[in-house]
């Protein structure tokens, strides 16, 4: 089971994927935990990427492509595995799939969590992280027992740079430029399944399961 997980910043698609990871026993890969992995352990790849990274550039496709492949051909990926935030861009999403070919395997699934923008926005604007311990709330849907007090250690609850409604706005107008075209993609590619990511995270779950089985 070869699932690609789409959806703009904040639709709920990495929580989707650890849940789908954790029933079906497969890898929940993103390209963040790959790279910091590769880097950790002082892989040639993991230098290459690091050198761009230090100096603040994006790891070019080809070398993320690189080091993806490399993560699927380990052992516990031979049953399957959940793609989280790769690809973002038509050039990654054919390289994938000529990578994919040339070792006789295909991505059986890629998996839209669609939600409007306008929830997008309420959603994240409503996140809260505590300075001290890095936990993470949310006014409506997960609120701490005292306004603004991390209920782990009592540290100081903000709303982060990057939740703030106009940060927000500028990552879904790069996500529609960038990644919306992937939808496309694997709609002719014949793999693309439509989940409404507006609903109880339990009932995306669902919704997911059904497509799978």
């Amino acid at each position: 089971m070869k699932i690609v997980m789409l959806g703009a910043p904040g639709a709920g698609k990495g929580t989707q994927a650890k849940m789908i990871s954790e029933k079906y026993g497969i890898p929940h890969i993103s390209t963040g935990d790959i790279f910091r992995a590769n880097i950790k352990d002082n892989t040639e790849l993991g230098q290459k990427a690091k050198e761009y990274m230090d100096k603040g550039l994006l790891v070019p496709d080809e070398l993320v492509v690189d080091l993806v492949v490399d993560r699927l051909a380990q052992d516990d990926a031979k049953k399957g595995y959940v793609l989280d935030g790769f690809p973002r861009t038509i050039p990654q999403a054919e390289a994938l799939t000529e990578a994919l070919n040339k070792i006789g395997e295909k991505l059986d699934y890629a998996i839209d969590v669609d939600v409007p923008d306008e929830n997008i926005v309420n959603r994240m604007s409503g996140r809260r992280a505590c300075v001290k311990c890095g936990g993470t709330y949310h006014i409506k849907y997960n609120p701490t027992k005292v306004e603004n007090v991390c209920d782990a250690c009592g540290g100081e609850l903000i709303l982060r740079d990057d939740d703030k409604p106009e940060t927000v706005q500028q990552r879904l107008s790069v996500y529609h430029e960038q990644t919306q075209p992937l939808i496309d993609y694997y709609t002719k590619e014949g793999i693309l399944k439509e989940v409404d990511g507006t609903v109880d995270l339990n009932d995306v779950f669902d919704a997911i399961v059904k497509i799978l089985e």
